[in-house]
């Protein structure tokens, strides 16, 4: 099984940046999709970001064009920089190795212990 550990959350004022590692247990990262979600208090976990074995990316609307997520085969790690943070992009956020099939991102088993944000002035 995989094993993912997040870290770089922490408090930010909105409008600040914040980058997030997710580091991967495997010796075959390359061969995963990658994925970061998101929980708020009293809401759902969502999707916010995906990338492909070959780099393909997709964002839900709530972020797209303030964050990036990227991924460096050779440290088993998947990034996700945020810039122009607002209050509501508070939550704990999860990574997630899975597989893109069929246009889709199929999350996998695993998660990590995820990392907090915070985005408060």
């Amino acid at each position: 099984q995989v094993q993912l550990v997040e870290s770089g959350g922490g408090l930010v004022q909105p409008g600040g940046s914040l980058t997030l590692s997710c580091v991967h247990s495997g010796s075959r990262f390359s061969l995963d999709a990658m994925a970061w979600y998101r929980q708020a208090l009293g809401k759902q976990r969502e999707l916010i970001a995906s990338i492909s074995t070959s780099n393909y990316t997709n964002y839900d609307s709530s972020v797209l064009g303030r964050f990036t997520i990227s991924r460096d085969n050779a440290k088993n790690t998947v990034y996700l920089q945020m810039n122009n943070l607002k209050p509501e992009d508070t939550a704990v956020y999860y990574c997630n190795a899975g597989h893109w099939a069929y246009d889709s991102y199929f999350y996998g088993d695993n998660w990590g212990q995820g990392t907090q944000v915070t985005v408060s002035a």
